[in-house]
């Protein structure tokens, strides 16, 4: 190869969402890249969401397995994701990246709140020398600015952030090219591609796009590789030093399947997991009596949960999906692993200000198996499909043979009749203000989110309160007409 020209080959992944399953496979691809290539020229990245707080192993390690792997497998940095900066309260993220791991942690647009500037295991950007060449690497997160505002971080608008870096890099670190690792979905990569000069690639995440060949957008290359570690990517870039061209040799995405598992990997999950089940094993609470939870009716299970959100966020009454719930509780000892196991999803609560007429719409679509049985996919949620309303402070009497949107005959917001004009004071969960499931719920107005608490660490302190596991026995959906 001449002295003008030279090659560089990247390896890159994005949200795999703890899915250890997968990890001894990539572990695997990477491997066989980086034999194939000389040590010179490979760089593996990870674009973010590889944490999440619904796996044992992550949850009872809070992150420490995850870097492990990333360890094991050889990335030379990542981008935090929504799951990394939002999922963790920031105390624990910063002790599981402190000091423990052997790659670059990068996030052009997340400061620390207190003082301002980027907390010392994180950098905005990183200059990373192979051969003759100089690559610089930009990472962007998410912009959820009021989330992360109140977990103690400050997010940056990220276009603004990246340009400010790339000016850096390019007027002041002489790099040849930049690499921008994305954690911001494909329609803001593409803006990315058409707004902002200077970048040569953009490595994306967060939207689980697939990209089984680079995408040209402008003169930037967009590559992704799905999510859940089904793909890991594999580009080449050839770099003319006298002209400054970039030319894209190969672009492809690897399907881990085809690849063994890196028994090493293997074990050093097992070992994770092992831990992360012994650390869940405590007991939180006790029951007398088994708790049932049924996605297609009332139960115990759901009304607990949501009283509990009804008291957590101070409301007037609480709403919560029954799907949120994947399982029962039995009689006897309840850990942590269980409540991690039955609810999985890292969903926090919220309060809102709500129109009475957009609450009779939600409590109507919830007596209609089109809506409760409806699969959920993404914004935090973990399980299978929607669920019926669970409720507190509202009693509701209904027809099950009534008219569709037209079934129920009498609300009861804590022994007043519902005034459809009136806005109540709402505690519900973060997933129904994005428009995810019963969408009316999204109209509220004056939201508070809940960082970091999630909703099963509402249920942990429900299930220890012998008052309102005798309360959540009474109906709230009252059958009538029949």
């Amino acid at each position: 190869m001449s002295e003008d020209y030279q090659q560089l080959h990247i390896i890159h992944t994005n949200d795999i969402h703890s899915r250890f399953e997968q990890m001894p496979r990539i572990a695997s691809v990477i491997q066989y890249l980086k034999q194939s290539r000389p040590d010179e020229s490979v760089i593996t990245l990870d674009i973010g969401d590889h944490m999440d707080r619904m796996r044992v192993e992550t949850e009872g390690s809070m992150g420490a397995a995850n870097i492990a792997v990333l360890n094991a497998s050889g990335y030379d940095a990542v981008v935090l994701g929504n799951n990394e900066g939002l999922t963790f309260p920031k105390k624990a993220i910063s002790a599981v990246y402190s000091g423990q791991t052997q790659f670059a942690v990068l996030g052009t647009n997340l400061l620390d709140a207190e003082s301002g500037t980027q907390v010392e295991w994180m950098v905005p950007s990183l200059v990373i020398e192979k051969g003759n060449l100089r690559i610089g690497i930009v990472g962007v997160t998410a912009f959820y600015e009021n989330f992360y505002s109140l977990l103690g971080w400050t997010a940056l608008e990220p276009f603004q952030a990246i340009r400010a870096e790339i000016h850096k890099l390019r007027t002041d670190e002489h790099v040849h090219l930049i690499i921008v690792m994305s954690h911001l979905g494909l329609r803001q990569d593409r803006m990315l591609a058409h707004e902002i000069e200077g970048i040569d690639l953009i490595l994306g995440g967060h939207t689980h796009h697939l990209l089984e060949q680079p995408e040209k957008e402008d003169r930037t290359w967009l590559a992704a590789t799905g999510s859940l570690g089904k793909y890991v990517g594999d580009i080449t870039l050839g770099y003319h030093f006298s002209t400054g061209e970039l030319t894209l040799v190969q672009g492809r995405c690897l399907s881990t399947e085809q690849f063994p598992i890196d028994e090493q990997v293997a074990q050093l999950i097992e070992s994770y997991y092992v831990l992360g089940r012994d650390n869940l094993s405590q007991p939180v609470a006790h029951l007398e009596h088994r708790l049932s939870i049924d996605w297609y009716g009332e139960s115990q299970l759901g009304n607990l949960l949501a009283a509990g959100i009804h008291r957590w966020t101070d409301a007037e009454i609480g709403l919560v999906n029954a799907g949120q719930l994947l399982s029962g509780l039995e009689a006897g000892p309840v850990t942590a692993g269980q409540l991690l196991s039955m609810c999985p999803s890292p969903i926090n609560p919220c309060v809102t200000q709500l129109q009475g007429t957009h609450i009779r719409q939600a409590l109507e679509e919830s007596l209609i198996d089109e809506f409760y049985e409806y699969p959920i996919r993404g914004f935090g949620f973990r399980g299978q499909v929607l669920g019926v309303l669970c409720v507190s402070g509202i009693i509701i009497e209904y027809n099950p043979v009534g008219e569709r949107f037209n079934k129920i005959s009498n609300v009861q917001i804590n022994g007043e009749p519902l005034d459809e004009e009136r806005m109540y004071r709402v505690g519900m969960i973060d997933m129904f203000t994005f428009g995810i499931g019963y969408t009316s719920l999204s109209q509220g107005v004056d939201t508070h989110y809940y960082l970091p608490e999630f909703i099963r660490d509402i249920l942990e302190v429900q299930l220890q309160r012998p008052d309102e596991l005798l309360k959540c026995a009474r109906s709230h959906w009252v059958a009538s007409g029949l």
